[in-house]
């Protein structure tokens, strides 16, 4: 963190650059302004010159500052970018034209840099992935800790949606054929120092909206302080009494009370924004996208891995009459020992839980294990001249049938009744005669049900998205408590809901992974791809989570929330800054001319000089005070808007009144000690 700030203070001078300055208009104001009165010193005066000195000194301090809260913010970027670059070094690769080239070993070594779009590279264990890519032959486990920090490699194969892999990443065991899908200086390694950096950052249209509001204050007060001496010099001749103000009087003035708060920090807290959405894991490809996600009021989540764990859990055995619950439980047990998917061992754990039934050690000879296979729609065992099979329930009712014996009403009555509560039925059949049911069931995340009151209570509503049928998808969209559903979601269907909620004029954010859901990633406002999935994910989208956790869309939401809310915060406190500041410092300037205004100098502030003076300092001093909160942000809080606006008014504008009031005061005070 020290060599931030030293980088830091050194940009802050660099930031002196009149380049540099005219790309935020209010402080381009203060910076003239400090040119003019750095001229000013050399000229004489009627006003005392260490007055002028020190004015000229604050108000180069109040740039600097600004610069410094700025650079801050790009310094944390920079140090993100620095360990990012690491990951993206030239290497050596093998190129192929065929994938029959690989076992004929016909390889040629290139560059990495060298790779164009369509290249075929071969890597193998050890080696670094040199560009990103799909893979469309062979498996690997590959460590992606350069890019996500995660330790434990992750599986990439060809097909599916784990096919994409990212330049900068490393094959730990086996090799991959990928396809490159990259030009050399724009992979997503490339995109992520380079947003990180800040160097592709563009300002956000609501970042636009408050700017152009700041130049229009700026603009009325440079006009009311370019008539402040002509007026003044022709009031204190019509009153005989008072004198003009100086120059120097009047750039001090206007530095003051033109918003330079919230124009000094205008930029790192969007940059600050960015960044929080960094360590979290996930990049931004456009900074609108950030802003979008504080403004977004429908949320599209896919319900597998998002809203329920993802596998499907064995829950209840719900035997048919004449058979024991036990019994049914050991021929599940039993035909599951080899079934290795998450569903087959959550029954093998039930079993075991509810009724102590333990694996069995089995001899090679005397039991046959049946694998699932998409001819017969079935798995199971035969052991001991039983053969026991489970499967789908219409699967298992021709497998009776075919075998001659009764397939029971009542199956079918406890296999509709699991249906209409959302879960998946398995029908054990043991010798062709039907046991019963297994309940399997969609597992609801723990705290899914509060997030989503939450989301709730800031006017978000929630759609759960899923490919089950609407009776399932109704039972578990209940139990999850999102506000709406969309059951049998195919990409046409999608993206058709997206634009019908976008032509209402909402603000819509969705999460997705599969080239199916790309078309619909591509519609949304705010658009997260999961790093594990495919390539046209990955492009269609406006933000990469690189934890693949569909979750995180949640976090993201939070993220742009504290940053229009820190953003509002801070435009609060600035504007009720300037306007406690005109109340504190104009009667004392005007006095002379105007008498009667002694009596609105309810501080008692001791002159002119050391009244503007302390203004000035002060106007320095609480930008470098609110930098800490303009990097951190407010505290997230989640209420509606026009609870949060109540809450910034009451908190942020009351303390913006008061605060001036309180420090120039003090400062006042000190500087008529010094001077005497």
């Amino acid at each position: 963190m020290k060599s931030i700030y030293r980088w830091a203070i050194g940009q802050s001078f660099k930031k002196l650059d009149p380049r540099q300055q005219i790309k935020n208009p209010v402080m381009f104001i203060v910076y003239i302004g400090s040119i003019m009165t750095t001229v000013l010193c050399f000229y004489p005066s009627t006003i005392p010159n260490w007055f002028n000195i020190a004015v000229t000194v604050c108000l180069w301090l109040t740039l600097l500052f600004a610069n410094f809260a700025e650079a801050i913010a790009e310094g944390r970027g920079k140090a993100q970018a620095d360990s990012l670059k690491q990951a993206k070094k030239e290497v050596m690769t093998y190129k192929i034209k065929t994938l029959a080239d690989i076992e004929r070993q016909e390889f040629d070594e290139v560059r990495s840099s060298d790779l164009i779009r369509g290249d075929l590279v071969y890597v193998a264990a050890g080696e670094q992935i040199p560009a990103d890519g799909d893979v469309i032959a062979g498996a690997a486990s590959v460590d992606e800790s350069a890019i996500t920090g995660e330790s434990a490699p992750v599986i990439r194969e060809s097909g599916g949606d784990r096919s994409a892999v990212t330049g900068g990443t490393r094959v730990v065991s086996d090799y991959l054929v990928i396809r490159v899908s990259s030009e050399s200086g724009n992979s997503f390694l490339d995109k992520m120092i380079a947003m990180v950096e800040g160097t592709k950052r563009k300002k956000t249209p609501n970042e636009i909206g408050l700017q152009i509001f700041l130049i229009t204050l700026t603009i009325i007060f440079l006009a009311v302080a370019i008539t402040l001496v002509p007026f003044t010099a022709f009031s204190s001749q019509l009153s005989g009494q008072g004198e003009a103000l100086s120059l120097m009087i009047v750039i001090a003035l206007l530095i003051c009370l033109a918003p330079t708060t919230i124009g000094a920090l205008i930029s790192s807290i969007g940059i600050a924004g960015m960044s929080r959405l960094t360590k979290e894991n996930v990049i931004a490809l456009s900074g609108r996208a950030i802003e979008a996600a504080g403004d977004v009021d429908i949320l599209l989540l896919d319900k597998t891995g998002t809203i329920t764990l993802g596998n499907r859990r064995a829950s209840e055995f719900l035997p048919v009459k004449g058979v024991s619950e036990v019994e049914l439980a050991n021929a599940a047990q039993l035909a599951s020992l080899a079934d290795e998917t998450a569903e087959g061992r959550s029954i093998v754990i039930l079993a075991k839980e509810r009724f102590d039934l333990r694996e069995r050690t089995f001899q090679q000879s005397e039991v046959k294990f049946i694998d699932f296979s998409a001819k017969t729609r079935m798995s199971g065992i035969d052991y001991q001249g039983d053969q026991i099979r489970k499967g789908a329930a219409d699967t298992m009712k021709q497998y009776v049938v075919s075998l001659g014996s009764d397939y029971p009403k009542e199956c079918d009555e406890i296999v509709e009744k699991i249906a209409r509560a959302g879960g998946t039925p398995l029908v054990v059949v043991k010798n062709g005669q039907v046991l019963g049911v297994v309940y399997l069931k969609d597992i609801v995340k723990n705290g899914v049900k509060e997030k989503f009151a939450d989301m709730r209570k800031m006017g978000i509503k929630t759609i759960m998205i899923t490919g089950d049928n609407p009776l399932t998808a109704a039972a578990i969209a209940a139990e999850a408590g999102v506000d709406d559903f969309l059951a049998e979601a195919t990409p046409e269907n999608k993206m058709e809901l997206i634009r019908k909620y976008q032509e209402k004029g909402h603000l819509v954010a969705m999460t997705g992974d599969g080239t199916n859901d790309a078309p619909a990633l591509a519609q949304a406002d705010v658009a997260m791809a999961m790093n594990t999935g495919t390539q046209a994910a990955k492009e269609a989208g406006n933000m990469i989570d690189l934890d693949s956790s569909p979750t995180k869309l949640l976090q993201v939401v939070q993220i742009g929330k504290q940053l229009l809310m820190t953003r509002g915060a801070l435009t609060t406190f600035s504007i009720a800054n300037d306007i406690a500041k005109y109340f504190a410092v104009i009667p004392v300037l005007f006095y002379g001319i105007y008498p009667q205004l002694i009596q609105l100098n309810i501080m008692g502030l001791s002159s002119p000089l050391t009244a503007i003076l302390s203004a000035v300092i002060y106007n320095a001093v609480i930008i470098i005070a609110l930098i800490p909160l303009a990097l951190k942000g407010v505290k997230y809080q989640e209420k509606p808007a026009s609870q949060i606006l109540r809450h910034n008014l009451l908190i942020y504008g009351l303390g913006g009144i008061i605060a001036p009031f309180i420090f120039i005061k003090l400062i006042d005070s000190v500087l008529s000690l010094i001077i005497g």
